[in-house]
């Protein structure tokens, strides 16, 4: 018996029902008799748990999600352990995802998306030994918010928005009036800055100025003798 075992796959040989060998990528030459050969395809894949509706720890319920990179990690525990492994470890995520959720409130898990898959992963490390597997990766995929929530939310943030629109106004008023308070002391003090500015704004062309007569200016009377 020849075969190629192929880089993503490792074959496992029994004879007479027990196991003999595990063949590894490669070419290989076996007797076939009394021998039986399994292949077990080692590429990862992946594993999603659809969404899942559970009760945050503040009584509130979300659904859930999540998205599992798994493969083969012992090809011979994977085939002999158990008739369906994927669907052991399916389980196992499926619990775990149950018991992060429930232990946090909502506000806890919105925060900690990415660290409520780095425990659940210990939570099935031994599980996915078990069977023969490895989790590579876990990533909650969606948090579904209940409707009412999202409204209260949206409510929440338009609220907030709002307020800080009035304090930022509320600031600029106080820093206005600051201004003209200080502007109105200086030219109480030194009257020749208004002057200044007066001629500043002339020179700019920026605006209008008008200029009156002096009322306590005399003019010479006519067939007034001069001294």
């Amino acid at each position: 018996m020849r075969m190629i075992v192929q880089e993503w796959e490792r074959v496992l040989v029994y004879r007479d029902g027990r196991f003999e060998a595990q063949l590894e990528p490669g070419r290989h030459r076996r007797r076939a008799w009394r021998r039986r050969t399994v292949r077990v395809v080692v590429r990862p894949r992946l594993l999603v748990v659809p969404l899942q509706e559970v009760l945050t720890a503040d009584g509130l319920a979300v659904k859930v999600s999540l998205t599992s990179t798994v493969r083969v990690a012992d090809a011979r525990a994977w085939h002999e352990v158990a008739e369906h492994p994927d669907a052991f470890l399916y389980a196992a995520l499926q619990t775990a995802l149950r018991e992060a959720v429930a232990t946090r409130t909502l506000d806890e898990l919105l925060a900690d998306r990415a660290e409520v898959p780095e425990r659940m992963r210990t939570s099935v490390a031994a599980t996915a030994a078990w069977v023969g597997m490895a989790v590579d990766q876990l990533a909650l995929r969606d948090v579904v918010v209940p409707a009412e929530l999202r409204r209260a939310a949206a409510e929440v943030a338009t609220a907030r928005a709002q307020g800080l629109a009035v304090l930022e106004r509320a600031r600029s008023e106080v820093a206005a009036t600051r201004a003209l308070a200080n502007a109105a002391k200086l030219v109480a003090t030194q009257p020749g800055l208004l002057q200044l500015r007066t001629l500043q704004a002339i020179e700019a062309g920026g605006a209008t100025v008008v200029l009156g007569a002096d009322a306590t200016a005399t003019v010479p009377r006519a067939g007034a003798r001069a001294d």
